[in-house]
């Protein structure tokens, strides 16, 4: 009998280990930002895929300086800082002066079509998650990467 519940025991840890993906720092793949973001950042999914109605997680690396052009989203967006300092402005043009900076633990959301900017402040990660797809709209369409903008430029450390 004690064998019995022992084997069935297993089993049940077995089938919850399938349902588990963990990851410690060492072990997270990155590779560069989507093209809808500005060269120089790097980026790695955690959960899910960002581009479908799904739940997602991921993470965004940016070097010192490393910015974002005023955007927005159409679905909200949850970001919690990592590492680093993460520096956001609410409006439509870009000013360091009126940006809030946001030491790692801190977490917020932003509702969708709020028009906010960002820049890393030393090496950051933030880490995103929400539902999908995770699209990014530029107010200025000169600012988007995907029509040749590089604002994100940022020097190495």
């Amino acid at each position: 009998m004690l064998l019995l519940l022992i084997a069935a025991l297993s089993l049940v840890a077995q089938k919850s280990a399938e349902h588990v993906k963990t990851y410690t720092p060492d072990a997270i793949h990155w590779g560069p930002a989507p093209d809808a973001l500005p060269p120089g950042a790097e980026f790695s999914v955690l959960e899910g895929n960002p581009m479908r109605p799904a739940p997602y997680t991921m993470r965004l690396k940016m070097l010192d300086g490393y910015k974002i052009p005023p955007h927005h989203h159409l679905r909200r967006e949850h970001v919690t800082v990592i590492s680093g300092a993460f520096k956001v402005g609410m409006g439509d043009s870009f000013d360091a002066e009126k940006m809030n900076e946001f030491a790692p633990g801190s977490f917020a959301y932003l509702e969708p079509t709020v028009h906010h900017y960002a820049m890393a402040k030393g090496e950051t990660v933030i880490q995103l998650h929400g539902t999908g797809p995770w699209e990014i709209k530029f107010v200025n369409p000169a600012d988007d990467p995907r029509h040749g903008a590089k604002p994100g430029k940022a020097k190495k450390q």
